[in-house]
């Protein structure tokens, strides 16, 4: 015994070692890395089955990477296959991946008045896209009251339309899971029906409160906190104001088009018995859920081709910074057109609002939109060949929007996730755990990049391009 004493100290001396030696996108990394690895053996326990069964490694991670990146795919029913236990542990997971790791470890230190360190507040600036330190502790505070408030009030409102229908602890529990996931952005739900939450296409209360939820979810928790300070758009910072007009103009753009293009489909809005009204709620629904939240009243599989990519371009485009959800963001995305719109105009700078925008952010914008088109080009190549290989191909527009989905942590599928193979699984698994780290995170710390400045500078020379 005392000979594993000095053993065990020598093992926890090495990891603080390598540990201190990682930068804070790499520790990032690794915490994610280590709570998929600790919820996939947790779901493999048999206690997690309703059955009792031993859930494959294959399928335990990817459930337990969907949940901790707030995905929402799902290779079995999560109602039907996994016991309350196996619930309660992808509600925890879920619940960890939407406040990110980094905040729920901040919270254990607030409760046992431990100080939270300059390394630690550099991973919670990393975490939170943001470039600066000051403040983070005021906002991973304010990230943790805003979440269980907003989580709270809505499980408080569905719980009123879930109880009457389940009775009292199953609509009380089911309207916590609702709540928790849609704020998460996850798309998890606990009713046991394989064609997800279609059954509620027409009911008010259950499309506008998640709808609520998911939006506020996706705003990112620096624009609710300065909303909640300044409460008016004037005041607001530009950062804020950004993302709530491209909230606003996506989510009309998004609902006037699925609208246009799905009225008379009889496998979408023609066929769910819906009235005009009706239609329009769930074309709002489905321009909201494709925003990374993954909930599905309509059936994606029965979209027009022009529907798909309406849903994909919305998808591939996302939440916001510092938010619940996933995609290159809407930030990203407004950076980019900026951009184009500057170079078609000659114009050296970024303007907006009276207001010029650093041409690092502008870079960095422009090389997330890259990697983020090559993550899901070359994810589509591999699932594309590899379902085909399996002998089982699948329509290719069908299988981007599978990987499209799953980069977004959206969680929709046309019916794809799952009949794919193992290799396939494996590959949708990466593609999340990029999507919710970011593709520039997440290259950055696999690379161990940092700011290394060059003091050499070599001569200009030009080249053509177009």
């Amino acid at each position: 015994m005392k000979d594993q004493e000095p053993k065990a100290r020598g093992v926890a001396v090495t990891f603080l070692r390598f540990i201190n030696k990682r930068n804070p996108g790499q520790i990032l990394v690794l915490g994610f890395l280590t709570v998929i690895v600790l919820g996939s053996l947790l779901l493999m326990l048999p206690v997690a089955t309703v059955d009792r069964t031993f859930l494959g490694p294959v399928d335990a991670l990817f459930t337990a990477t969907s949940a901790v990146c707030v995905t929402g795919l799902t290779v079995v029913n999560t109602g039907v296959t996994f016991s309350l236990y196996g619930q309660v542990v992808i509600l925890a997971l879920i619940q960890i991946g939407g406040l990110g790791f980094m905040t729920m470890t901040s919270l254990i230190f607030m409760a046992i008045g431990r100080r939270i360190s300059l390394r630690e507040r550099m991973i919670i600036k990393e975490s939170f896209n943001s470039d600066s330190l000051q403040g983070m502790v005021r906002l991973v505070r304010s990230a943790i009251i805003l979440t269980f408030s907003i989580e709270a009030a809505g499980a408080a409102i569905l719980s009123l339309r879930l109880i009457p229908e389940f009775g009292f602890a199953k609509g009380l529990y089911t309207a916590v899971f609702f709540a928790v996931s849609g704020f998460c952005n996850a798309g998890f739900d606990v009713l046991g029906d394989p064609n997800s939450i279609e059954r509620y296409a027409a009911d008010p209360v259950i499309n506008l409160v998640l709808m609520v939820l998911i939006t506020m979810g996706g705003l990112g928790f620096s624009v609710l906190v300065d909303i909640g300070k300044n409460r008016r758009f004037g005041r607001l910072t530009l950062h804020s104001r950004i993302v709530l007009l491209m909230s606003g103009i996506l989510f009309l753009f998004g609902t006037i088009t699925i609208c246009l293009l799905e009225w008379n489909n009889p496998s979408t809005l023609g066929g769910h018995d819906l009235n005009p009204a009706e239609k329009v709620m769930a074309a709002a629904f489905q321009s909201v859920t494709v925003r990374t939240a993954g909930f599905d009243t309509l059936g994606q599989a029965g979209l027009t081709p022009a529907g798909k990519m309406i849903s994909m371009l919305l998808m591939f485009i996302g939440a916001s910074p510092a938010s619940t959800g996933g995609g290159i963001k809407t930030t990203t995305f407004f950076a980019v057109v900026l951009f184009i719109y500057s170079v078609v105009h000659q114009r050296q700078d970024y303007n907006v609002r009276h207001r010029r925008l650093n041409e690092q952010v502008v870079k960095r914008s422009l090389c997330i939109f890259s990697l983020a088109l090559g993550l899901v080009l070359v994810g589509t190549l591999l699932v594309s060949s590899a379902e085909t290989v399996a002998g089982d191909p699948i329509p290719l527009e069908n299988v981007m929007f599978e990987v499209i989905s799953a980069f977004g942590t959206v969680g929709l599928t046309a019916n794809v996730t799952m009949g794919l193979c193992a290799f396939s699984k494996v590959v949708v698994t990466i593609i999340m755990f990029f999507g919710r780290l970011g593709p520039l995170t997440l290259s950055m710390a696999l690379s161990g990049g940092s700011d290394r400045s060059n003091s050499i500078r070599y001569p200009e020379e030009r080249m053509m391009v177009g």
